[in-house]
């Protein structure tokens, strides 16, 4: 069993609390930490944590693995403070924002031999397990080609701070390409190379959250991200994703093989209906989930302090992480350069997760 810290106790700490109270034997959460002491100090009295500062959990012996829920801007940094410190540390998306810095992450766990985990950990959920044993057990044949499609207007609207999701670090490729590529990996392996094109629509967006309704919110970076994608198995894939798009009929995921197509669902849940059409059938039919369907963010965590236990790789993993942030920064060189890029940092297809992991 390892005891589990988190920095960062803003809005997705709590669903990592829920998500963990599912595994007690495998992670204990025991301390939170925050910049802001009030809040950490709100957190761990409701959680029943140990409120620390920073470098209070960076030093204490009673943490192994630190969960690092600070902005994309900082995960990096963060993560090798935590590394540094001698914990193995388990990121939210992205592992990065820029590709030097997710190298010198795994880089440094590699020299001090620790582990790096890295959401989403959405593609262990019964969804994306579902789908990932249609595909081992050659229910649709060879698979030949993927779509992958994340299309809406981007969270200015709602959200109280969307300054973030326009500058380096966000948009809509960093932001959810994260969950449609790791899910794609899941389901098909390391991919070879790509060639992108993207735009953006507007120079400047209007904040409409009632804290900070009519400011203006600056456009840096391209917000709209078309890709095409050669895996190492030989297959192709399509992803599009936008903050550009109104409203959308597309599906969020498909897999087409030789024998059959998989409709896969939304990748930034645990649950979701699979569908499988094939030639026998004439249409879609829905496919009974074999894993729990209650999962949520945390199983990533709990897999990954199992995995150390057993010394072998856990599945959300940061060579998939460092895999996924090249492959969606390669996009926009693409479309800058005009000619395909090949993904460098390469990671191996995750095991399949086994139906027992987690007991009634």
């Amino acid at each position: 069993m390892k005891n589990i810290g988190i920095i960062g106790t803003g809005a997705i700490a709590p669903a990592y609390m829920t998500g963990m109270a599912v595994f007690p034997e495998q992670i204990t959460p025991v301390a939170c930490a925050d910049l802001n002491m009030e809040r950490a100090t709100e957190f761990a009295e409701k959680y029943d944590l140990k409120a620390m500062t920073v470098d209070e959990m960076l030093a204490s012996d009673e943490v192994d693995i630190v969960i690092n829920l600070t902005i994309p801007a900082a995960h990096a940094e963060v993560s090798l403070k935590i590394l540094e410190a001698g914990k193995h540390a388990y990121a939210e998306k992205p592992l990065a924002v820029n590709l030097a810095d997710g190298e010198a992450v795994m880089k440094t766990a590699r020299e001090n031999n620790l582990r790096v985990g890295c959401a989403p950990d959405t593609f262990l959920g019964a969804g994306g397990q579902t789908a990932r044993r249609l595909i081992d057990d050659g229910v649709i044949g060879q698979p030949v080609s993927a779509n992958a499609f994340m299309m809406g207007h981007g969270p200015e609207p709602w959200h109280p701070n969307p300054f973030f999701y326009y500058v380096e670090g966000g948009g809509p490729m960093l932001d959810m390409g994260p969950y449609y590529l790791t899910a794609l990996i899941n389901l098909l392996g390391p991919i070879e190379s790509v060639a992108g094109m993207a735009n953006r629509a507007y120079e400047n967006r209007t904040a409409g959250h009632e804290a900070i309704r009519g400011q203006n919110v600056p456009v840096t970076i391209d917000t709209h991200v078309a890709g095409l994608m050669r895996f190492g198995s030989g297959a192709v894939g399509t992803i599009i994703t936008s903050f550009d798009t109104w409203r959308s009929v597309l599906p969020r995921i498909e897999i087409h093989g030789t024998e059959g197509s998989i409709s896969v669902p939304d990748p930034n849940i645990f649950g979701g209906e699979v569908k499988l059409f094939t030639p026998e059938t004439g249409e879609w039919q829905v496919v009974e989930h074999q894993h729990r369907s209650d999962l949520q963010r945390g199983i990533g965590v709990a897999d990954m302090a199992e995995c150390i236990e057993a010394d072998v790789m856990h599945k959300a993993n940061g060579d998939i992480a460092l895999h996924v942030l090249e492959t969606m920064i390669a996009f926009g060189e693409s479309s800058a350069s005009g000619q395909f890029v090949s993904i460098q940092n390469q990671a191996q297809r995750p095991e399949a997760l086994p139906v027992n992991l987690v007991t009634s």
